[in-house]
């Protein structure tokens, strides 16, 4: 064999071998700038709220990863679509899904774009998740939820984890959202049953855990008479047995009179609320992007003086017309921990003081809202 002829050989095999590794290896053509987020829990996560005219208008840069067909709106499984509600299945409701994606989109840089599955089923365990225990479980469900689990192939882990492949093609995962409990309530190991199933979605998905956040949503609140309301205690012992894991507080989540189900106005605030914890975890300077945001012009929310702050802090804001303003104080865990006003106001500047010394000593946000302007700064408390 000369020289030349073994060359070409050589190239031969070496293109072979290319071919080869090419074909036994998905080559994915990732955004790293689309960020995706899934979702998983029972009726709450579903959705159950009214769907109203200010729930239509969806920025295109949030999209909805359909999880089953639909005919209206026509939307086919496996495929992206802007994230008008219903986000779940072809009639659920208003989801936190939904405000959670909305206050990431309006937070984040305009080229990045937010990306939701969705799967959950109502009323179920969170059993129904579990990879040893999906099938036990089905075989003894209510026919209706029967129904539910069907439409997810009979195992919605594994609905949810094939979607997610799917997806992963298009971008990449940023967190998972949990919101289940109510059919759990009183079981103090839930938050390990949830570890199994947050490690499992870790290894068939090959998701980082430092990077990829679970936020997990309190039940109905006590404060509104909430029929779970006990389930909170187990559910803040979750951060112990997932380390990355966040609890969004339900505190102040308006509901419905069954007092298991959020009202609309509860899941657009519930959602927001995922929506800062998320953006924290990411850590997105979240005042200086919404202050960009055009709804905003002539508004303005002050860093508070002084900051740190030791026993009381100034807080100003301004507002271009008259009108009812909202401005609370949420710690890290997307908590409200102090309403500093929520009344109708004159156009012009304004200054409301704050009693730090009653709060311990970190990072809180404090967050205006006044007609379509959300504004949001971070205020440090600090009594060393």
């Amino acid at each position: 064999m000369n020289a030349i002829t073994g060359r070409k050989n050589l190239s031969k095999v070496l293109l072979l071998i290319g071919f080869y590794f090419l074909g036994s290896f998905p080559v994915y053509s990732q955004d790293p700038d689309f960020y995706i987020f899934l979702c998983f829990g029972q009726s709450n996560m579903e959705g159950q709220g009214s769907i109203g005219l200010q729930d239509k208008t969806v920025d295109s840069r949030f999209r909805v990863f359909q999880a089953v067909n639909c005919g209206s709106p026509s939307r086919m499984k496996g495929k992206w679509y802007t994230a008008t509600p219903p986000l779940t299945r072809c009639y659920t409701g208003l989801s936190p899904a939904d405000y959670f994606g909305r206050t990431l989109v309006e937070a984040l840089p305009d080229h990045v774009r937010v990306g939701i599955i969705n799967v959950s089923v109502a009323g179920c365990k969170i059993e129904l998740f579990d990879k040893d225990q999906y099938q036990s479980y089905s075989s003894t469900a209510p026919d209706w939820m029967k129904s539910i689990i069907n439409g997810y192939g009979g195992n919605p882990y594994q609905y949810l984890v094939d979607l997610a492949k799917l997806a992963q093609k298009d971008g990449v995962i940023k967190g998972i959202l949990l919101h289940q409990g109510e059919s759990n309530t009183g079981d103090q190991q839930w938050p390990n049953k949830v570890r199994k199933v947050y490690e499992n979605l870790q290894e068939d998905l090959e998701l980082d855990s430092d990077s990829v956040p679970l936020l997990a949503g309190e039940m109905v609140h006590q404060d509104q008479g909430g029929a779970c309301a006990s389930m909170n205690a187990i559910i803040a012992k979750l951060p112990q047995a997932v380390p990355n894991a966040y609890v969004i507080s339900s505190r102040g989540c308006t509901d419905m009179p069954d007092n298991i189900h959020f009202n609309s106005a509860g899941y657009r605030e519930l959602g927001r609320r995922y929506g800062v914890q998320m953006l924290a975890h990411l850590g997105i300077d979240v005042s200086t992007n919404l202050a960009e945001n055009r709804h905003h012009v002539g508004y303005s929310l002050d860093q508070n003086f002084p900051n740190p702050a030791y026993a009381h802090t100034s807080i100003s804001f301004a507002i271009p017309v008259s009108g009812k303003v909202s401005l609370k104080v949420i710690n890290q865990m997307g908590m409200e921990v102090m309403e500093l006003a929520d009344k109708a106001y004159q156009h012009g500047k304004h200054t409301l003081v704050f009693d730090s010394s009653r709060f311990p000593s970190g990072i809180y946000f404090y967050v205006l809202r006044s007609g379509e302007a959300i504004l949001q700064k971070k205020m440090v408390i600090s009594h060393h």
